[in-house]
């Protein structure tokens, strides 16, 4: 028996429903690699770096497609619910363990923001005159119940969700494509491939201006490692895990580089505005009737998916830690739905914040949660490449059972994902916009850190290192 089976027998003791099935599995991993990052942040990124945006989208997709490699071979060494915060804790120890878990809720905290501000814009597409705050509130309490409901309605909704992104890019891609070779519709006078190069060259402010976007395109790629958080949930880990993951180079290429190539063909990228969906932009100038509408519907429903997604991995890392000791023990209980209902509530509560932010500041809202989801994310994808780095390290010396699922090149392209995110950071300081949200991070550290020491004090067995059991190797 292989010590994910090991693990995996011992799953359903966390009391979790194995709820979501290789079709919603799939659907979790597909929807989570297309999110309002693309559809409505890719506005701003256009505006700063033209054509050359699509070049940044193909870099990053490598590089998550590195992390996700490295995250696989730590799901089947070892699949728990708790995921990269569990092998943070195992490999790092305890302190990391805790700071991932509550800097991943963090993040989803501040994604769920992002997301209803987002689906708050969208709306005001149609009804320009309701308040965003009003449809972010909306939108956040009837998601909150669905969560609530059961594991399997939530994976039933983001299958529904991520089925209509997915048809609505593949969609918009054949259309693009058709204007492109039949010329039809007003676009079709000026729709080139050309266009990629006509204006100011591919890179038309600079290979500068079109690293600075890497912070937004990071930010699109956000959710891509919440198959992992699904591992405790599953039916069946060994199979549907893989597979999630080794799709994820063909969903790049085609819903990022692929719609984005099309898109800039069909329309030159200086017609294109920050906090405008190019989509939507697009697709009104292509004139198809209620077009526009069409694909607003289908960015809206993006925004909801990803924020259905952070209500259900935020209550997650909330019992996680809870059962760790590093969270009120209230979080670690079960409704009689088998869901973490306190967490979720406590989570949701949190994201309200979104919707004040919604009213207070609607023109920056948008901008100011996005840079601090990156900068956890950012940490995130690192705890998860330092552990695998380590997990390797051990399995050579024969101190741990192998994966069933290696990642190819060993440890070596962690390496190189690690030295990417790290620029990615320095990026981050180095632009005035964003680098607020390391002054946020850096507080949240400090606030994480006095409360260790607080645990500590209370209870310093939380504190110590508790290595999970396996049969012995070889």
């Amino acid at each position: 028996m292989t010590s994910a089976q090991v693990e995996t027998d011992k799953a359903p003791e966390e009391g979790y429903e194995r709820g979501l099935g290789s079709r919603q599995v799939q659907m979790i991993a597909i929807g989570g690699a297309v999110g309002v990052g693309l559809f409505l942040g890719a506005g701003a990124n256009i505006a700063k770096a033209g054509p050359s945006l699509i070049f940044m989208y193909a870099l990053a997709g490598v590089i998550i497609f590195f992390i996700m490699r490295a995250l696989g071979e730590l799901l089947l060494y070892r699949p728990v619910s708790g995921s990269f915060a569990e092998y943070s804790r195992e490999f790092l120890g305890p302190f990391f363990g805790y700071f991932t878990a509550w800097t991943y809720w963090l993040m989803w905290v501040v994604t769920g923001m992002a997301e209803l501000t987002a689906a708050a814009i969208y709306v005001n597409y149609w009804f320009p005159s309701v308040s965003q705050w009003v449809t972010a509130l909306a939108f956040l309490v009837i998601l909150f119940v669905a969560n609530l409901i059961s594991v399997k309605l939530f994976g039933e909704i983001e299958f529904w969700f991520s089925m209509v992104k997915v048809t609505a890019l593949i969609g918009m891609i054949v259309i693009g494509l058709g204007v492109l070779t039949f010329g039809f519709s007003s676009a079709g006078d000026t729709a080139s491939v050309a266009n990629l190069w006509q204006f100011d060259g591919f890179f038309p402010k600079g290979i500068g201006s079109s690293l600075m976007t890497l912070q937004g395109v990071m930010f699109a790629y956000l959710a891509v490692e919440l198959v992992g958080v699904t591992a405790g949930e599953s039916e069946n880990p060994e199979k549907t895990l893989p597979k999630a993951i080794n799709t994820l180079p063909w969903r790049i290429a085609l819903f990022y580089v692929g719609a984005l190539t099309v898109i800039l063909c069909v329309v030159k990228w200086t017609e294109f505005a920050p906090g405008v969906s190019p989509f939507v932009e697009a697709f009104a100038k292509i004139g198809i009737p209620a077009g526009a509408g069409i694909v607003n519907f289908v960015v809206l429903t993006a925004a909801l998916s990803s924020c259905n997604s952070g209500m259900y991995s935020t209550g997650r890392m909330l019992r996680t830690l809870a059962d760790n000791g590093e969270a009120p023990k209230a979080f670690s209980r079960l409704s009689a739905s088998k869901t973490p209902a306190l967490g979720i509530t406590v989570s949701v509560a949190f994201m309200g914040i979104g919707v004040v932010l919604n009213y207070v500041v609607p023109e920056k809202a948008f901008g100011y949660v996005t840079s601090v989801a990156t900068a956890a994310g950012i940490w995130t994808w690192l705890m998860i490449l330092i552990s695998h780095v380590l997990y390797r390290r051990a399995v050579d010396a024969g101190r741990l059972p192998a994966s069933s699922f290696p990642a190819p090149g060993g440890a070596k392209f962690s390496y190189v994902a690690i030295v990417f995110l790290l620029f990615v950071t320095g990026l981050i300081a180095y632009d005035p916009d964003s680098r607020v949200c390391l002054y946020v991070m850096a507080g949240w550290t400090l606030a994480l850190a006095a409360g260790w020491f607080a645990l500590k004090a209370r209870n310093p067995q939380v504190t110590e290192r508790r290595e999970p059991e396996f049969e012995k190797v070889g």
